[in-house]
């Protein structure tokens, strides 16, 4: 259906769409010689309940030297003005395409105002005005892609900046909350694939993260959450809807919010499990394991900055849940919170390492969740390690399942790379398993007894020290 409005003191064509959530209107009309130099305010609806919208603009004319520039007003407010520089723009609640203002989307009369800095005498150019809104706040357009075709990407999958409790020094040496920028721009120099910010209960970072990822092209930030409550610390990454931490006012417990996080299609990881909890670090361990539904949970945080094997590392915690029979991925996370600029707890170190089918925050979180991941637990010059296994002609990588009833042969592989003197651990259920062997490439042969098994590796140098480690391949084993 098509309505004929006036507005700005012309006609304006307007063809309505239903105002149903994932829908769009399209605003058109015509711009002529007699609109040089003036400014049209086009009206249009923005129904209750809107949390995202999405302007995409453009007109013809252009080979005539028509130039149209765009901006938009919230009934109460005026929201950006990018003038001719872009052709598409967002705003949600909680971030905007830079020269917007992110904030509520206020149900009502929106007015797309366009300027017109030149259009010849005589011309008549039509602009078209795409507006779709959404009523979540995370967006469905298409990932960006910083690299096509499947590889390894190491990156850092918990951080912090000014957005939080993020701090460094200033250009006078005196401490200030940390700008987003300089987190991504340590990561950058320890040539990081991915980094995720993971500011406390905040959703504010997400908006700088619009405005940087186009410069940092060669580094994907990941929009991430560390969800900090009384009784423990997870991450959420992937979304940036509003996820209620308030444990004992707004959800009754962990599981609540463990739930609630997943429901906006989040990845969830356990921060720093064994940590202590009290006046050292307000509820950073994991209180309550017992209680826990680990079938929810996506990941734990084996190792968090340098605490790998001292008394507050996660592996034990994780292996607990392993021989539970939980499928869930080992990841490490530096806890950065200077930017890179005090150790020991500097971007990279430690450094996640994550087999994906491109650089893309959904590939990357697809492969968390499928456990094709290893850690190397000094940063990203650690060794690399290839573990495989092969069982009547099914093929596995770390963080997949054979199925192999009793007496079908196993056949193990292990490959390290990027360093020299190492010895190799094979662990077995949560047991060295010295029958594998120390030394790579490694080949061993196993018979199934039919039960259920997880095999992992870990990577020590020569003084014993754990360099890296990988997540199991398991056997027999249900998702």
């Amino acid at each position: 259906m098509n309505n004929l409005l006036r507005a700005g003191g012309a006609l304006l064509y307007v063809a309505l769409a239903v105002f149903a959530f994932g829908q769009s209107i399209t605003l058109r009309g015509p711009i002529t010689d007699h609109d040089l130099h003036a400014y049209k305010l086009v009206p249009f609806e923005v129904p209750a309940g809107t949390h995202r919208l999405t302007v995409a603009f453009s007109y013809t004319g252009r080979d005539q030297k028509t130039v149209l520039d765009i901006g938009i007003f919230d009934p109460q407010h005026f929201r950006g003005w990018s003038g001719g520089d872009k052709s598409q723009f967002t705003i949600s609640d909680v971030d905007a395409t830079p020269s917007y203002l992110p904030g509520p989307l206020l149900p009502g009369t929106w007015h797309l105002l366009i300027g017109v800095p030149n259009i010849r005498r005589g011309v008549t150019a039509e602009y078209v005005a795409n507006v779709s809104f959404s009523k979540t706040r995370d967006e469905s357009t298409t990932p960006m892609v910083l690299q096509n075709g499947p590889a390894w990407f190491q990156g850092d999958l918990h951080s912090h900046t000014g957005q939080s409790d993020g701090s460094c020094n200033s250009v006078r040496g005196r401490g200030v909350p940390c700008p987003v920028f300089k987190l991504a721009e340590a990561a950058e120099q320890q040539k990081l694939d991915f980094l995720a910010i993971t500011d406390h209960n905040a959703q504010s970072t997400y908006n700088h993260l619009r405005e940087l990822q186009p410069y940092y092209d060669n580094l994907l930030l990941i929009r991430g959450r560390e969800m900090t409550t009384y009784e423990g610390h997870m991450n959420a990454f992937g979304t940036v809807e509003f996820i209620d931490f308030r444990l004992g006012a707004a959800l009754p417990a962990l599981n609540d919010l463990i739930r609630e996080a997943r429901s906006h299609g989040a990845l969830v990881s356990i921060n720093h499990p064994a940590a202590p909890s009290g006046e050292i670090c307000m509820g950073c361990g994991w209180i309550h394991p017992a209680n826990t539904d680990f079938s929810e949970v996506d990941a734990i945080e084996v190792i968090n900055g340098t605490d790998a094997e001292t008394r507050f590392s996660g592996i034990p915690f994780w292996e607990a849940r392993l021989s539970e029979g939980h499928r869930i991925t080992a990841i490490g996370g530096s806890d950065d919170h200077n930017s890179g600029t005090r150790s020991p707890r500097n971007v990279g170190v430690p450094t996640t390492v994550v087999y994906a089918r491109e650089l893309s925050e959904p590939a990357i979180l697809e492969s968390i969740r499928a456990g094709h991941v290893f850690v190397k637990t000094l940063g990203p010059t650690g060794p690399n390690i290839s573990f495989r296994a092969e069982s009547d002609g099914q093929q596995a990588i770390m963080g997949d399942s054979l199925a192999a009833p009793r007496g079908q042969q196993i056949h193990f592989n292990v490959e390290v790379s990027g360093a020299n003197g190492v010895a190799i651990e094979v662990i077995a259920d949560g047991q060295p398993a010295p029958q594998f062997g120390v030394v790579a490439p490694m080949q061993v042969s196993l018979k199934s007894d039919g039960q259920r098994h997880w095999y992992r590796v870990n990577v020590r140098s020569a003084d014993g020290k754990l360099l890296a480690l990988t997540n199991p391949i398991y056997v027999n084993f249900s998702k």
